[in-house]
């Protein structure tokens, strides 16, 4: 394959052939309507992944629970479930209107996974089963460990010693990181986390702390990723974040929840009241999982959008293409450089891609400077401190209702049907940032917004 060249075509071929690609590499806000969205049932015939896969994964959630609970005494009150509020946000959702000119109508929610307990993001989802999933078949296969017993077992003898001489390890930029290093850590197994240059200070500090191994290189994501599979050892499990099934249901159980949340807060959700998700994606794993859910517990009544990073928009080139892991945003020349160092992944999961992909209904992509802008209007319009991967997703309803790709999605329903919709942004991380980083990040949103808006 000449240099010039992405699978072999050149990229004002792949433009002429996929003209939204042209607003992708100059690095402008897009949305995307995915073509391959088929009826959620047709989509499950072909999928590799069941509704019974994630009731068995909820199923042993359960079983951890007392274990959870005492490990983690944040989350007693809960039983040892690990869980996020689902909060309404009026006043953003005011402001909102204004911005698209009165074009979005229903609600609007916050799913806050930015403050799930353990580890501060979404990644308490999908990173901590996967390590109770590895931690449950040793005790049973090594051990005598059964369902029908109460997980605190696991926290003595003779589990601590079993744990301790096996190793776990995962690529992160950070967030995963802190799920897998914490849990993993607190159960005794011995801990490494491979992190990329994206990865902040105070998360690689923490790790350290708590008696985990962090390993820094100067490379992105996928260099990490990349490191940590190859160094991993006979008696190591590696969290293959681009390839896990155990990560993508771990997060599938946050649908199951969220049915419930709903209705408790009397959302309705059917096809005259229809559910719009917003999730930020980096490489695909959390909000692939949690669309996936949704689509299994909803039915065609939810509309999962991911919402990425103009520098990183990986999972979208990849779904736009066809060719999901087999091409990278450095191949169109995009630099995979942003302040949303969650998201900051230039080749999205295969595994993912392929997975999702007739159940997802498209994809946006939005700047750091509209991030920082809408970091500065929920802190101060709502009181919610999110960091800036985490309000990605809170721009997906002024992309639905406010570019014409957008529109062109929304004629499928009528007007009264948008009038009773619910929107919910997924939150996914900024429960654990310390407050004077947090400080940082406000400032620069101060900065940010005192700037004109670009054209």
């Amino acid at each position: 394959m000449r240099e010039s060249e992405v699978w072999g075509k050149t990229r004002d071929q792949w433009i002429r052939e996929l003209p939204a690609l042209k607003d992708l590499v100059k690095l402008k806000e897009t949305f995307w309507e995915n073509p391959a969205l088929l009826p959620t049932a047709v989509a499950l015939k072909t999928s590799p992944l069941t509704m019974d896969d994630i009731l068995d994964a909820e199923a042993r959630l359960k079983r951890f629970a007392p274990m959870i609970a005492a490990a983690f005494p944040e989350t007693a009150a809960a039983g040892g479930i690990i869980e996020s509020p689902l909060k309404s946000i009026p006043s953003y959702a005011s402001r909102l209107r204004m911005l698209t000119d009165r074009g979005f109508t229903g609600s609007l929610m916050v799913k806050c996974d930015s403050h799930l307990p353990v580890s501060g993001s979404i990644k308490a989802r999908g990173g901590i089963y996967e390590v109770l999933h590895h931690a449950e078949s040793l005790a049973m296969t090594m051990e005598d460990l059964k369902e029908t017993d109460n997980y605190t077992r696991l926290l003595e003898e003779p589990f601590r010693s079993l744990f301790s001489r096996h190793e776990l390890a995962v690529g992160s930029t950070g967030n995963l990181g802190l799920s897998i290093g914490i849990m993993g850590a607190r159960l005794g197994f011995r801990t490494t986390v491979h992190m990329s240059r994206d990865a902040r200070q105070w998360k690689k500090d923490l790790l350290r702390g708590r008696g985990v191994t962090v390993l820094e290189y100067d490379g992105d994501y996928s260099l990490a990723v990349e490191e940590g599979r190859k160094s991993a050892g006979e008696n190591c499990h590696f969290v293959d974040d681009e390839n896990s099934t155990e990560l993508f249901l771990g997060y599938a159980t946050a649908a199951l929840r969220l049915k419930g949340q709903l209705e408790k807060a009397g959302q309705r959700v059917d096809s005259d009241h229809p559910l719009f998700v917003y999730l930020p994606c980096g490489v695909g794993g959390g909000p692939g999982g949690v669309a996936f859910g949704l689509k299994l517990v909803f039915g065609d009544a939810v509309h999962c959008f991911f919402a990425e990073p103009t520098h990183s928009p990986c999972m979208l080139l990849g779904l736009m293409t066809g060719c999901h892991d087999k091409v990278s945003v450095q191949d169109f020349g995009i630099d995979n450089i942003t302040s949303a160092d969650g998201l900051a992944v230039g080749r999205a999961s295969g595994f993912v891609g392929k997975t999702i992909e007739p159940f997802l209904s498209g994809c946006c992509t939005v700047s750091d400077e509209t991030l920082f802008r809408r970091l500065k209007l929920l802190t101060d319009l709502e009181d919610l401190s999110l960091e800036p991967s985490a309000l990605a997703g809170f721009t997906g309803p002024e992309m639905l209702t406010a570019t014409k790709e957008g529109r062109s999605y929304l004629t499928r329903f009528t007007p009264e049907n948008l009038t009773r919709a619910t929107h919910i942004a997924w939150a996914t991380g900024g429960g654990m940032v310390p407050e004077e980083e947090m400080k940082g990040y406000y400032k620069r949103a101060e900065k940010q917004s005192a700037l004109p808006v670009p054209e």
